[in-house]
């Protein structure tokens, strides 16, 4: 029988408030967003927290808050560590 499922990954914009996660790479071949967002910090490996989804994201990353958009929520894909 089923015995139901567990996601290990998703994309950022998924988490709920209060989730942790692990960036595992940027979805995009947008080299502009791409550039935008290792500029934000948010390169594979790095840990992170949603602490709001709206209007924009906002996430702690190295006990720093940075707000981006669901734009760049959505092509981040991260592990999610707390489940």
């Amino acid at each position: 029988m089923f015995n139901g499922f567990s996601v290990t990954g998703s994309s950022l914009e998924l988490l709920k408030i209060g989730e942790k996660g692990i960036i595992q790479f940027c979805n995009t071949q947008d080299v502009n967003l791409l550039n935008q967002v290792i500029s934000l910090g948010l390169t594979p490996g790095t840990y992170l927290t949603v602490e709001k989804q709206f209007p924009n994201f906002v996430i702690n990353v190295r006990q720093r808050r940075l707000a981006i958009s669901k734009e760049i929520a959505r092509k981040i894909y991260v592990r999610i560590v707390n489940r």
